[in-house]
């Protein structure tokens, strides 16, 4: 079956005649690049968005990546930033993200003469929450492994058939997805969640993921009096959840690599550092989303 889907791929991306790839360095956008530029050679090139909701290391394994396998490639600096509305991360905020990407990605299409825009949405996404389908579709941004029908799980086992490295790789989404949404993204916490990350990742960790909430307590409201008076208080102070497999919570509990990990999680300004017993799954950000909207439909 994934055969023909493949078949069914390189055909849509024939027809395009030429292609930019919207490239991530993630399972999906890996595979598109790689087929694109196997289908079209030259007439492919991937790009990459360089922002602070991009750890380094996952450019820069990108940029290698891309070397290896002779995909070419290009950087390019995209606002989103500089956006309120991203800023104010409300439940539709990559839709202001993928709106600052293909802002970015049309007139570079347009002076490369690539005739058409893709990105790595699959058909395992359908139904999920995503507002940067929203601007994709504005953009009128093709989706070809989606249309072609592959899902996650085909893409992986093509990937491997290719010999790609991501073929195993977790799920990767952007930083600004582990803090909940109405509560502002900026770079400070951007970095303390890559930091911590890459310190359980570096311990043998695999799927991971930490949540950053904000902490308004008494503890918020005297050290905004106090900043009003003119002594400088931070007045927010900061959880780390983590999400880790289900297989991999007992290495943390039962290994007492949870020591290491709070002591870690600290020094980088977390003041609680806590454990998600259900473990990672897929868009945990929503669920709070979809409680809301289950109280507004009762």
């Amino acid at each position: 079956m994934s055969a023909s889907k493949l078949t069914r791929l390189k055909e849509l991306i024939e027809g395009y005649g030429s292609c930019l790839v919207a490239y991530s360095g993630g399972v999906d956008s890996v595979f598109l690049a790689q087929v694109a530029r196997d289908v079209l050679g030259d007439r492919a090139l991937a790009v990459i968005a360089d922002s602070p909701s991009l750890p380094r290391r996952e450019l820069a394994e990108a940029l290698d990546l891309a070397g290896k396998f002779q995909i070419p490639v290009r950087v390019v600096k995209t606002a989103e930033f500089d956006n309120p509305s991203y800023l104010a991360n409300p439940n539709n905020r990559c839709y202001f993200c993928k709106h600052e990407l293909f802002t970015e990605l049309v007139p570079l299409a347009r002076e490369g003469g690539f005739a058409v825009i893709a990105y790595g949405e699959n058909a395992s996404d359908v139904g999920d929450h995503r507002p940067g389908a929203k601007a994709a579709a504005e953009f009128q941004v093709k989706a070809p492994l989606k249309e072609a029908g592959l899902t996650k799980q085909e893409i992986r086992e093509l990937s491997a058939d290719l010999g790609l490295p991501t073929a195993d790789k977790p799920q990767m989404a952007c930083l600004s997805s582990r803090i909940p949404y109405g509560e502002r993204v900026t770079p400070e916490k951007l970095r303390m969640i890559e930091e911590a990350e890459f310190t359980l990742k570096d311990m043998g960790f695999y799927d991971v993921r930490v949540r950053h909430h904000e902490l308004k307590t008494a503890a918020f409201q005297l050290g905004h009096q106090l900043s009003q008076e003119g002594t400088k208080q931070e007045g927010v102070a900061h959880l780390a959840r983590i999400e880790l497999g289900a297989s991999e919570l007992p290495k943390l509990v039962e290994t007492g690599a949870y020591v290491t990990v709070a002591e870690a999680l600290k020094k980088l300004g977390y003041l609680h550092v806590t454990l998600d017993l259900a473990g990672y799954r897929r868009g945990s950000v929503n669920e709070a989303l979809k409680l809301v909207q289950a109280g507004a439909e009762d």
